[in-house]
């Protein structure tokens, strides 16, 4: 599907990417032309433009990414499944540059 990510992996700061409160910095995808690696403000960006991105848990389900901005005003990325807002990209691996 055209504009569309694969996420599948993350990095965070302080490396901690299981810490909830710890924004994360960078996210892995693939998409129908290959791997990349992208900067959360550029993931923002690219579905706030209409695009759309996905992880899939180790079952297979699909959660999608949507945007949020913090109550400092902070762009950030997170997922939601079934309606809810989840974690899903807290359990990915951390990213290898």
């Amino acid at each position: 599907m055209a504009n569309t990510r694969h996420v599948t992996c993350i990095t965070k700061g302080n490396g901690d990417h299981y810490e909830p409160h710890t924004a994360i910095s960078n996210l892995g995808y693939r998409n129908e032309f290959g791997n990349y690696y992208t900067t959360r403000l550029e993931m923002y960006t690219f579905l706030k433009n209409g695009g759309s991105a996905y992880v899939k848990d180790k079952f297979g389900n699909t959660a999608y990414l949507t945007t949020g901005v913090s109550s400092a005003g902070n762009p950030y990325v997170r997922t939601y499944s079934d309606g809810k807002l989840t974690d899903n990209l807290l359990a990915l691996q951390e990213c290898v540059a």
